[in-house]
């Protein structure tokens, strides 16, 4: 990866893998068992400055470039999911928003808390009948006396319900112009009256992360929290998962490296026949073929994160890593399980987690179906 990479990134990576190995590795079954969110594995992880990685330091954020943070959140993810999603939607789908479209003001009041692991902020956009259907949001929002008043409701939300959320975007109908629906972003804090976000529980994956439940009753919030320009709620929402889906990439691509490692050392240490399962050719092929598709997700993830920081049009190949990561992920875990048999099924062994873990990456932020659309689209289907 001498392509993309430089001494930053290299240092990073050797960083983040030695604090995934070090403080997340020890206690991420545990918390994966206990369904437990761990506010001082945030507040660690924002102490290396895992938030606002590629924020101006001028708003508190650390200045890096876009593969520096898909590099940490691959290297989280080699170890742990839960971690990886609680700073990839936060950096991507938290802050970004924010310091994309956010006013100065806006910037100045939010980005500083929200850099540090302090605090964390939400992403407001699926509800129960809009998930991959975003404008089939039902949501509400309507200016009186100089405040926008939300009534509606959100779901699978990450990051929204925590004892350290500061808020969520929501996006929400704010008029209708011609028949059309007008949608916009509004910046709704967790303290407001009317505001109730629920955590859920006894998900398949990602089991500390947390995902929630928003529901508005008449919130009241300043006019002046309206994110971006009136009308303009879908484009700033469909352009931050754009975005977001280097993240989910990144995170496929970290499961599948870390169910390789995990799988390659199982083939080497145990024995059949008398002589380590991975001098057979029917597991030495696996593992090869996992090696293979682990390097292309890395090459064209790279890529797209080079398009991204280039300026250059970037929401196919976008589109296409998180899609290859996604079905990679799947690919590999569920080849690492079967080298690992038996154990591989049982919660004593890592790959069980990691085998759950993956499931997600075909649905979150845009699934595989519409990554294809997507794509279909771009190259002129």
């Amino acid at each position: 990866m001498e392509i993309y990479c430089n001494d930053e990134h290299r240092l990073i990576r050797s960083t983040v893998r030695e604090f995934a190995e070090k403080e997340i590795k020890p206690i991420a079954a545990e918390l994966d068992e206990s369904e437990e969110f761990s506010i001082e594995l945030t507040r660690k992880m924002g102490e290396i400055g895992l938030f606002g990685m590629v924020v101006d330091p001028e708003f508190g954020g650390h200045g890096f470039d876009v593969l520096s943070y898909i590099i940490a959140v691959e290297e989280l993810a080699r170890v742990d999911s839960s971690q990886a999603a609680t700073v990839a939607a936060h950096n991507s789908l938290g802050i970004g928003p924010i310091n994309e479209y956010g006013t100065e003001e806006q910037k100045k009041k939010y980005l500083p808390d929200l850099c540090t692991g302090e605090a964390l902020w939400g992403f407001g956009l699926t509800e129960p009948d809009a998930g991959s259907d975003s404008r089939g949001t039902k949501t509400k929002a309507v200016l009186d006396k100089g405040e926008w008043v939300i009534n509606g409701s959100k779901i699978f939300i990450t990051n929204a319900a925590t004892e350290i959320t500061l808020g969520s975007t929501v996006q929400a109908i704010t008029g209708d112009k011609d028949g059309k629906k007008e949608y916009s972003t509004i910046l709704l804090e967790q303290n407001v009256s009317g505001f109730k976000a629920i955590p859920m529980h006894r998900k398949m994956m990602w089991r500390s992360s947390n995902t929630a439940e928003l529901f508005f009753d008449d919130c009241r919030v300043p006019e002046s929290n309206l994110l971006g320009k009136l009308g303009e709620g879908s484009k700033i929402m469909l352009s931050t998962l754009d975005s977001g889906r280097l993240s989910i990439a990144a995170m496929g691509l970290g499961l599948a490296q870390g169910a390789f490692e995990m799988a390659l050392q199982y083939a080497n240490e145990r024995k059949q026949f008398g002589k380590p399962i991975a001098k057979f050719q029917a597991i030495a092929f696996k593992l090869v073929d996992m090696a293979t598709k682990i390097e292309l997700a890395r090459n064209l993830l790279y890529k797209a994160c080079w398009l991204k920081e280039t300026k250059q049009p970037y929401a196919k190949e976008a589109a296409m890593s998180k899609l290859y990561c996604s079905e990679i992920a799947k690919e590999v875990a569920d080849e690492a399980v079967q080298i690992h048999g038996g154990y591989g099924l049982m919660k004593d062994y890592d790959i069980e987690r990691f085998y759950r873990d993956q499931r997600l990456l075909q649905i979150g932020e845009g699934t595989s179906e519409i990554q294809r659309l997507v794509i279909s689209r771009y190259i002129g289907c």
